[in-house]
Formats: C-alpha cells, sequence, structure tokens
C-alpha cells in the first residue's frame, strides 16, 4: 500500500491523476496517468510524450529514494480504452460509448428481451431521469459483406436500455472505436460484444 501512495503522491504532485498502478512479477512496474478532470471541463485532454517522460523522471527518483525495488518503469496514457473506476470517471464520460462487464449474468430481468446468461453489452452510457446509471444499445446483426446487398426498408434493431449500479461492475472501459477515415457512422449504436 506504500507504493500506491507514494506513487499517487507523486504523480499528482506534479498535476496528473494515477489512473492504475500495474506490479508485475518481472519487476516491471506500470503506471498509468491521465490529466485530472472536473465537472463542467471537457473530457478529453491527451497525455503526451513528454508528459509520461515528465513523471518517468521524477517517479525514478522518488522509487530510488524511498528503496522500492522494481527493473523496468513504463509511465503511459489510459488509451482508447480507458478502464472506468469510480463515480467521477462514470460522470466524465456520460455519452461515450462503452463496454461493460457484469459480476453476473442480468437473469430474466430483461423480459425475455435481452439473453438470460449475458454480461457483455457495448452502448452509450447515461443517465436516467432519477439519477440512475444506464447504458443505451442496438443489438444489430453482423454488418453486410462487401458487396452484398442490404435493403434500404430493413428496419433498424430496437433501441434498448439497462440501468446499473456501479457496485454490479465487473469491468467497464471506453469502447476502443477508431475511425481511419474521418468519418462517422451510419447511424445508430454499435452492436453486442460477445
Amino acid at each position: 500500500m506504500a507504493l500506491q501512495q507514494t506513487i499517487e503522491a507523486t504523480v499528482s504532485g506534479l498535476g496528473y491523476e494515477l489512473v492504475e498502478l500495474e506490479r508485475s512479477a518481472g519487476g516491471l512496474l506500470r503506471v498509468t496517468i491521465d490529466w485530472p478532470w472536473m465537472p463542467g471541463e471537457p473530457a478529453e485532454r491527451a497525455v503526451t510524450v513528454d508528459d509520461c517522460e515528465r513523471v518517468t523522471r521524477q517517479l525514478q527518483y522518488v522509487l530510488e529514494v524511498e528503496g522500492i525495488d522494481y527493473r523496468r518503469l513504463e509511465v503511459s496514457s489510459p488509451g482508447i480504452d480507458r478502464p472506468l473506476r469510480d463515480e467521477r470517471d462514470f460522470e466524465r464520460f456520460v455519452g461515450e460509448v462503452v463496454d461493460l462487464t457484469l459480476k453476473a449474468p442480468i437473469g430474466a430481468a430483461a423480459g425475455g428481451q435481452v439473453h438470460a446468461n449475458r454480461k457483455k453489452f457495448r452502448g452509450t452510457l447515461g443517465r436516467t431521469e432519477d439519477g440512475a446509471w444506464q447504458i443505451v444499445w442496438r443489438d444489430e446483426s453482423p454488418p453486410a459483406k462487401p458487396g452484398q446487398r442490404v435493403s434500404a426498408k430493413r428496419a433498424p434493431a430496437p433501441e434498448q436500455a439497462m440501468t446499473f449500479e456501479l457496485d454490479e461492475l465487473q469491468s467497464a472501459r471506453l469502447a476502443p472505436l477508431v475511425d481511419f477515415k474521418g468519418r462517422k457512422p451510419a447511424g445508430g449504436q454499435p452492436g453486442q460484444v460477445d
């Protein structure tokens, strides 16, 4: 626990936020940092290589002074699949597409509209009117293969929503959606994750 506190104090002293700390058996110490976020601010501010280098240099010094044994130190940004750990992370990324994994399957709660053993969902993170967390998604059929005709009359899959509590989640991450052509997807929410 002293390692976590030492690294967190060092990272926050430099103006960053500690997202994740991982220590492997091979002596690797992996530190993930991000810019702190306050409600009302834009969610995105990228961590640069210079930021990682600055934190690395300071951590090397602090870890040597503290006598903490490690073989290799890696400092990185959270990336496009950033983990969501606490209430602030969820507030920060309302409206974004996320991947959620429940601790237990949803069971019969969905009235047969969702498979009872399903635990993984990809959809848009939001809040209900009463303040509960929710995810909204569409279970689209598989995308058409190149050259395959798709009927314009095909109705879109119905939109589904599920409310959840943070303690029901095994994991939550931003969905790693990459658009290499700079175009927005043509309508709808991403489908389910198997």
